[in-house]
């Protein structure tokens, strides 16, 4: 058997992993919930690097959405969904209509937790509760189950419930 030249092992190998991201599930943002992107950086081959927001509704607080900001890495790697995005984020959450709160919420929960590649990397949005001032914080950061020294970007954002 004659040996396969490396170009085709190798575009063998981009379309089998192209293939595992497509059937792990998007490692993307709902593209529902996408406002907007600028793209950052060309490259020849691929998507842009791009900074794109996205939006997310928390499910138990009517009237708040929140607003993260990202970084996508794009190139070969990024557009078949194998990159590793940086872990810098920045988060914005506000009153766009009348605050509600459904139930009684716990000092802290994950409201929004989304794959940022198809192995081991989140981006959560925690919600935490400042019953004393009546302010709902909301911190965005990262998981990545082979990093040892945890998630160290991150943001935070209140939302008063007394206007």
């Amino acid at each position: 058997m004659m040996p396969r030249p490396i170009s085709v092992l190798l575009t063998a190998s981009f379309l089998a992993a192209g293939l595992l991201a497509a059937l792990s599930g998007s490692a993307r943002a709902d593209e529902s919930k996408r406002i907007g992107a600028v793209s950052t950086t060309f490259r020849i081959l691929g998507k842009n690097d791009k900074v794109v927001v996205d939006r997310y509704d928390d499910p138990r607080v009517a009237g708040v959405s929140c607003y993260v900001s990202r970084a996508e890495t794009g190139g070969v790697k990024g557009s078949l969904g194998l990159a590793t995005d940086p872990s810098r984020y920045s988060i914005a959450c506000r009153a766009t209509g009348p605050v509600e709160i459904h139930g009684t919420l716990p000092e802290n929960e994950t409201v929004f937790d989304e794959k940022a590649n198809i192995f081991f990397k989140s981006i959560r949005v925690n919600r935490m509760y400042d019953k004393e001032k009546r302010v709902i914080l909301y911190l965005v950061w990262s998981t990545l189950a082979l990093a040892a020294d945890g998630s160290p970007y991150n943001s935070i954002t209140a939302v008063p419930l007394d206007r």
